[in-house]
């Protein structure tokens, strides 16, 4: 599978064999059970105060002998809340009270994490490769019309790029910025940089929808972000390389 080389005035320069993870098996189900997987590694472990919905002066005497019970008074037989004078307030303490305690609050020890084996993470992550270099499904996942091609390769002079303005000069010589204006209105994601290194990881980061990030670095929710396979991403040549080596030359 061969592919061209833009230079980063837009312009084809010269075509490459591409690695062969761009030819792999795509796979959907796949790609979406990688990214829950790694999304479920990011949430914040849930938990409850001890003494939530306790901390009151609510209290039940249920023997009609003891002083302050609760029998015999016409009110529900629940912890009331205490007042001055002795007198009974409302009821607290109970889970189904206003502002009690929870029946069953959220356990630290819950497993949350969502685990997924390291050959099928390998195999999903080459499905999404692949799917960035299948036009069908890159116009598709984008609502656009991408005309060069797939997957998207440019010159290794884009990583020495340290301003701003020099990278979205790159995206408008590439036909990228009506994604990324989309992506400003709308807040949805547009194009994927992947670098080997370089002054871009920083100069493009504040784009609107654009992630710039090291291959070695590179996760499935990156070319899939939502779970949906398709994002446009610019890999450059020494990206590539590492690219290889860092999946495996198989598909």
């Amino acid at each position: 599978m061969k592919g061209s080389v833009y230079s980063l005035e837009g312009k084809a320069v010269k075509e490459i064999d591409l690695p062969p993870v761009f030819d792999a098996e795509k796979r959907e189900d796949l790609v979406k059970r990688a990214v829950l997987s790694e999304e479920s590694k990011q949430y914040q472990v849930k938990g409850n105060y001890r003494f939530a919905g306790m901390e009151t002066s609510a209290r039940y005497r249920g023997r009609k002998e003891d002083y302050g019970t609760g029998k015999n008074m016409g009110i529900a037989h629940r912890p009331h809340e205490v007042l001055p004078g002795g007198r009974l307030g409302k009821v607290k303490r109970s889970p189904s009270a206003v502002k009690g305690r929870r029946a069953h609050p959220p356990k630290t020890e819950k497993k949350i994490v969502e685990d997924i084996n390291q050959k099928e993470y390998a195999k999903a992550m080459k499905s999404a490769l692949a799917f960035t270099a299948d036009r069908e499904t890159v116009n598709k996942r984008m609502k656009s019309d991408i005309k060069l091609s797939l997957p998207l390769i440019v010159d290794n002079s884009l990583e020495g790029l340290k301003k701003t303005k020099e990278v979205l000069a790159v995206l408008k010589s590439l036909n990228m910025m009506p994604l990324v204006e989309k992506a400003k209105k709308n807040g949805t994601k547009s194009p994927l940089i992947v670098v080997s290194e370089g002054g871009v990881l920083k100069s493009a980061s504040n784009i609107p929808g654009v992630d710039v990030v090291k291959v070695q670095e590179l996760k499935v929710r990156h070319l899939a972000p939502g779970t949906h396979p398709g994002r446009v991403a610019i890999f450059t040549e020494k990206s590539l390389a590492a690219l290889a080596e860092k999946v495996g030359g198989r598909k």
